[in-house]
């Protein structure tokens, strides 16, 4: 598997790790390669799992010559017969490297429903012929890749992401912070969990949140970029005892545990992991109709979606939720963890990739430089 890094993590880079981690414990050898980074904190994780680790150290993204040639070498001593991109830059290396190292079965998965810039567009175009397959997290995405020219139909498939249904009794889905210190006793808890980059829009929850009532709180888990701007814009806002930023933790499900709810301000999504996440745990959700946020969640039975970019309806949506008795919260979280197990089980959805891959794996029986 091939990824632009792990260093940062974001919802692609969390998937990539538990499908890697899930097929080894499966039986199959994997060895997961980043174009740069060191691999940070997830390294030992991957290793402890049987998940091979090996960073091609480039410097000049994906034509940098020293990561083609450590690929190179690695390749004729391990023989890959499957290489399964991810992202971008991933792709145009996995497809381009294959001229001068066949592969059996060369696939990737795109994982936003942003085509991104022309440029973008024309590189994944003129490599196409170069892959066997493109997967897209969900039916969003493969609308728009196929729109705009990253693939074509008969090349596509869907395959959504895949969340560990979280270990719990289901009696406590959806109250979990609501049986041991009720919420009229405390402020309301909102948590959000993703990068902290422009595409999530973080200002317009901020914007949003100032505008609640009753003086919740809000815990902003993830790191990014725009960390320097959001905690300004907090203080410019008056609500920086309200808000809480953790940086980027590795496992959220404890701190989804002590939340009443789950907030997404994102412009757009492929599949939010976010969604899914806080659905496995039994939160109700408010979240921007970005594209692939209906596919992750149900509007009015697990949580309301609201337009992109609009902070008064995302207050609004809030509102509603915090107005919500435990009880009727409860009942939303219990549909949205009902909704993830039927759809979104990695144990299924791995089960999906290991058809996919024998499938390929079937259909091509030697190695091939053009699919």
């Amino acid at each position: 598997m091939l990824i632009p890094t792990i260093d940062q993590i974001g919802g692609a880079e969390r998937q990539v790790i538990l499908l890697a981690k899930q097929l080894s414990s499966r039986g199959w050898q994997v060895t997961l390669i980043a174009l740069s980074g060191n691999g940070a904190n997830s390294t030992q994780v991957l290793e402890a799992s049987g998940v091979h680790f090996l960073s091609l150290g480039m410097r000049k993204a994906w034509i940098d010559s020293r990561g083609w040639r450590r690929y190179l070498n690695w390749a004729s001593r391990n023989k890959p017969e499957i290489v399964h991109a991810h992202l971008p830059h991933a792709s145009w290396f996995a497809r381009c490297v294959r001229l001068f190292s066949p592969a059996r079965v060369q696939l990737d998965t795109i994982h936003t429903s942003n085509p991104g810039s022309i440029a973008r567009r024309l590189l994944y175009r003129l490599t196409n012929q170069l892959t066997d397959c493109v997967t897209c997290v969900s039916n969003s995405v493969a609308q728009t890749a196929i729109e705009s020219g990253l693939t074509t139909m008969e090349k596509s498939t869907v395959l959504y992401n895949g969340v560990d249904a979280w270990r719990q009794n289901p009696s406590t889905v959806g109250a979990v912070c609501n049986s041991s210190n009720p919420s009229s006793t405390r402020p309301f808890r909102w948590i959000a969990v993703g990068r902290l980059s422009p595409v999530k829009d973080y200002p317009t929850l901020l914007r949003a949140f100032a505008n609640l009532p009753n003086h919740p709180c809000l815990l902003i888990v993830g790191s990014g970029p725009d960390h320097h701007a959001l905690r300004n814009l907090v203080c410019q806002l008056q609500i920086e005892q309200r808000v809480h930023f953790t940086g980027f933790e590795a496992n959220v499900q404890p701190l989804l545990s002590t939340a009443d709810a789950f907030v997404l301000s994102s412009l757009w999504e492929g599949l939010p992991m976010g969604v899914l996440e806080a659905g496995s745990a039994g939160l109700p959700v408010v979240a921007t109709d970005g594209k692939g946020t209906r596919e992750a969640m149900v509007h009015g039975e697990t949580g309301l979606i609201v337009p992109v970019g609009d902070h008064i309806a995302l207050a609004t949506a809030m509102g509603q939720v915090m107005s919500m008795t435990p009880s009727e919260r409860q009942k939303w979280g219990i549909r949205g963890r009902q909704f993830v197990e039927e759809h979104f089980s990695l144990p299924v959805i791995v089960d999906q990739w290991e058809r996919l891959y024998s499938r390929l794996l079937h259909q091509h029986t030697h190695p091939s430089r053009h699919a």
